[in-house]
């Protein structure tokens, strides 16, 4: 179980049961033309890194389901997946596990 926190905030941000936060990847500030794009252009990322997880999905029979993402997975969800959360200057995605279409390796 970790805590998504931020630096200067004393906001911390617990997610329950098989719910995880992640942080958006920057958008790109510029096309392959070269263009600039301004903010109202640019799509949301659809790739994060997990800062924070649950403790996983509760069972009929009482235990929890063990999470298939961990903090520090690089994971990929879609363009509606969760709730955006701003902490400080930073934003967050808060969404349940079912919602993270795949895990990201190098």
């Amino acid at each position: 179980m970790a805590t998504a926190t931020k630096k200067q905030s004393k906001i911390k941000l617990q997610p329950l049961g098989d719910k995880i936060v992640v942080q958006r990847e920057q958008s790109e500030e510029k096309t392959d033309g070269g263009i600039y794009l301004p903010d109202t252009a640019k799509d949301k990322p659809t790739r994060g890194t997990v800062v924070a997880v649950g403790e996983g999905r509760l069972l009929d029979n009482g235990n929890r389901a063990e999470m298939q993402v961990k903090v520090g997975d690089r994971v990929l969800f879609t363009s509606y997946a969760g709730e955006t959360i701003e902490i400080g200057d930073e934003e967050y995605v808060l969404m349940g596990e079912s919602e993270v279409l795949a895990v990201l390796e190098d």
